[in-house]
């Protein structure tokens, strides 16, 4: 169940930035596991808006092998800024807001079975016009961080897989250029808060237990640990988010249940 204050905050942001030919372009932010995406979903459809999602823009497999090659190996792995095609979100984004009553959108899907992006005769359809774009993503409206911050590695990813600081510094660097620049395209971001990184290892292994038909406490411990160093990968933007370094108009402070509990402007 979403939490109706959620979605009214949505609709807000919607209102605010709706004029006669503009459909607002609104981001919805959070880590892993914070409900992002459904609450996307379900205010899309609250309100006839179209969403898209971040995950389903990644670049190809093959792109992303290549550009470990090129960078670094861990840029193979989807999920952190460099890893995303911005080209295609905005190509994306550009023909829902200039959809006619009668068109068809195809919007892109990626298939984290395969670790791929579906063909696009598999690419759901928007018809009609939206009300709005809404866009989620973990790292939606996150800032680059500077230099002093990025000398020390702040886990064991990246102390043994990036220990001259090679692959954050890059994706630091994406972060603040093109990312700055597609984020900056957005009339609104709207970002949910986790109330600690802990938490949102929680929620990650919440979101598991459910895909395996599992309560939370039954959760394999060796799933668990893989987990761990799953959010590895996310963990300094996350943490950087926490701390405030966001553009989000709004956060929304949820406690360790997701529910909102306290709202700041930015």
């Amino acid at each position: 169940m979403i939490d109706a204050r959620l979605l009214d905050a949505v609709g807000a942001f919607i209102n605010a930035h709706a004029r006669p030919g503009h459909v607002p372009l609104i981001g919805i932010a959070g880590a892993q596991g914070s409900g992002k995406t459904t609450l996307a979903r379900a205010a899309a459809e609250r309100w006839g808006a179209a969403h898209l999602s971040l995950d389903d823009v990644y670049l190809t497999k093959a792109e992303r092998t290549a550009k470990g090659r090129a960078v670094h190996p861990l840029f193979a792995v989807r999920g952190p800024p460099g890893t995303h095609d911005l080209g295609l979100l905005e190509a994306s984004v550009a023909a829902l807001r200039a959809a006619g009553a009668d068109s068809r959108t195809a919007l892109p899907a990626f298939d984290k079975l395969s670790d791929d992006r579906r063909p696009e005769t598999q690419w759901p359809v928007f018809t009609g016009r939206p009300s709005a774009v809404l866009v989620d993503g973990w790292c939606l409206g996150a800032t680059a961080q500077g230099e002093a911050e990025l000398v020390e590695p702040i886990n064991a990813l990246e102390r043994g897989q990036d220990g001259q600081g090679v692959w954050r510094r890059a994706v630091n660097a994406e972060l603040g250029g093109s990312y700055a620049q597609a984020f900056a395209e957005f009339d609104a971001i709207l970002f949910l808060k986790a109330p600690s990184f802990d938490a949102v290892l929680d929620w990650r292994c919440e979101q598991e237990a459910g895909l395996m038909g599992l309560p939370p406490a039954d959760l394999p411990d060796e799933r668990r640990a893989e987990l761990v160093v799953f959010i590895q990968g996310f963990e300094r933007i996350t943490r950087h988010m926490l701390a405030g370094g966001t553009r989000a108009e709004v956060t929304i402070v949820l406690d360790k249940d997701r529910r909102p509990s306290v709202r700041q402007r930015a």
